[in-house]
């Protein structure tokens, strides 16, 4: 049985002293980071990498990202860093950015993927580091959640479907992103090629300098067989067991509203249930459907943070479809998007 460390109001020593150890012996923690909670490894121990796989019922063709506390731990595990990539750690990390380098081959290849890059972040979260710091050695660690499953932002959420398979959960909080990191790659021309959105948008890395290319993965899905280099690119991704529909982004809400009567209207035979933002719940519920208010319409960032979960909430509604208002794709707006086409399982409206 796991158990469980309350780090919300501060960091005890001994706890962690103990934590460090799981890890260091193979075994799988649970842990905070500001994006979403991350089930974690040694990244340098392969059988101990192998039970991550194992809890979340992961895929083995999706890499891992890697989670370090310094930029000499980067070091130790690559092979080369070009000026690029070292200003986009320089400007944003610690912080929901993940870089992929190229590996020199120490960490096992079920963390690559086979690949011979590997992703590497520095987390902005102090309980996160001080994992890192103590336990010795970088942390392999995907969201903690099962495959498929919304992403784990605060523990209640992941507890009971992971509480079997791992050793320690460590409490944080809830997260402040709630979404996972931007996953980039610089490739010769050093073009930053982000591959998954996230907080640190294609607006933020150009208003440093740096050209930046939007993968077309983002919003297409991967061929069977197509290896990818970040993990959100190819499965089922974020989805809740309900059916949910996205609803496409228009400025004029009205067009939005329109298209989810007449989907109504065709579909008269199912219960059907909507998340919308707050501006909108009336007209939604005079609809007569179930409304899960989650933001404001502008405030991107509230529904970052709760968009996971929200997403579990979905069934709890005992309804037959959800259908999800969108978003513009813009800044954080275009990683929301991205992970709802993908719970939605391309399903659009």
């Amino acid at each position: 049985m796991s158990i469980i460390c309350d780090f919300r109001e501060n960091i005890k020593n001994d706890e962690l002293k103990n934590i460090s150890k799981v890890i260091k012996e193979g075994g799988l923690v649970v842990f905070p980071t500001e994006t979403v909670y991350g089930i974690g490894a040694d990244a340098t121990n392969k059988e101990a990498v192998a039970k991550i796989f194992e809890a979340k019922g992961r895929p083995q063709d999706n890499p891992l990202i890697v989670h370090v506390d310094s930029i000499k731990m980067v070091k130790e595990y690559t092979s080369s860093i070009n000026d690029t990539e070292k200003k986009l750690m320089e400007m944003f990390w610690p912080g929901p950015l993940t870089v992929i380098l190229k590996s020199n081959g120490i960490l096992p290849d079920n963390v690559t993927a086979g690949l011979s890059t590997v992703g590497i972040r520095m987390p902005d979260n102090n309980i996160a580091l001080e994992i890192i710091k103590k336990a010795g050695t970088p942390i392999a660690a995907p969201s903690a959640n099962v495959s498929g499953r919304p992403s784990g932002t605060k523990l209640e959420d992941i507890y009971e479907e992971l509480k079997e398979k791992v050793e320690v959960f460590v409490n944080g909080g809830n997260t402040d992103i709630g979404i996972e990191s931007t996953v980039v790659k610089v490739d010769e021309e050093n073009v930053v090629n982000i591959l998954r959105p996230g907080k640190i948008s294609k607006e933020d890395i150009e208003e440093i300098g740096l050209k930046v290319r939007l993968d077309k993965h983002i919003f297409e899905d991967v061929k069977d067989g197509e290896k990818v280099e970040s993990p959100g690119m190819k499965h089922r991704h974020y989805a809740p067991k309900t059916k949910t529909i996205l609803l496409e982004y228009n400025e004029d809400s009205s067009i939005m509203q329109d298209k989810v009567r007449e989907y109504i209207d065709n579909n008269s035979n199912k219960k059907i249930g909507i998340i919308c933002f707050s501006e909108h719940e009336e007209y939604y519920k005079n609809m007569g459907i179930k409304c899960i208010t989650i933001s404001s319409v502008n405030n991107n960032l509230e529904m970052s943070r709760n968009i996971f979960s929200y997403l579990r909430k979905i069934d709890k509604l005992n309804i037959d479809i959800c259908i999800i208002e969108g978003v513009k794709k813009e800044k954080i707006g275009t990683a929301i998007m991205n992970r709802l086409i993908r719970a939605c399982e391309y399903n659009i409206l």
